[in-house]
């Protein structure tokens, strides 16, 4: 979503959820982030708890998954259902817009046949966690969206996804 990557400010995830109506935006996006695991950035729980540390209460939207997917299928043995009640013991009983994942990649850890099962743990968190709706993502998203690696979004991929992430936040929690 940076400036080198998307020219115009006004087709970043920032502004597009200023254009459905959010006051108050705070992005948290670094690559390769998991609930658990670290990559040269603090993973999203400690993410979550730094937020929550500074009082703030309101809806999150979280596009964590991917990774977490690659990690348990690389043999990580804090499983999904864990990860997504990590991150919801620092969240609360904030609303939440959970983002499922999507890969076209045909090989190794974050290949697109280890996404489902992921996809599936988060349809079942609902039941144990009424704050959070789940965006289908995976359903939605086109190939054509992902750069050559089949992990990554091109440019017209990250526009799409701003644009359709903040509609469906604006339906899931209208203002």
């Amino acid at each position: 979503m940076s400036e080198s990557y998307i020219d115009d400010p006004a087709l970043r995830v920032d502004a597009q959820y200023r254009r459905v109506g959010v006051q108050d935006v705070h992005l948290e996006i670094s690559g390769a982030r998991s609930v658990v695991e670290r990559y040269r950035a603090p993973n999203g729980k400690e993410v979550a708890s730094a937020l929550k540390a500074t009082g703030y209460e309101g809806c999150w939207v979280l596009a964590l998954g991917v990774t977490d997917a690659a990690n348990v299928a690389a043999g990580s043995p804090v499983l999904h259902p864990e990860r997504i009640d990590r991150m919801m013991a620092v969240i609360g009983d904030d609303p939440v817009l959970w983002l499922t994942a999507k890969t076209i990649a045909t090989e190794g850890a974050w290949s697109g046949p280890n996404m489902p099962a992921w996809n599936e743990a988060l349809l079942a968190a609902q039941s144990r966690y009424p704050n959070i709706l789940v965006y289908d993502w995976a359903a939605i998203v086109r190939d054509e969206w992902f750069e050559p690696d089949g992990i990554h979004y091109t440019p017209t991929g990250n526009i799409q996804r701003a644009h359709l992430i903040a509609d469906a936040l604006v339906a899931a929690y209208p203002a």
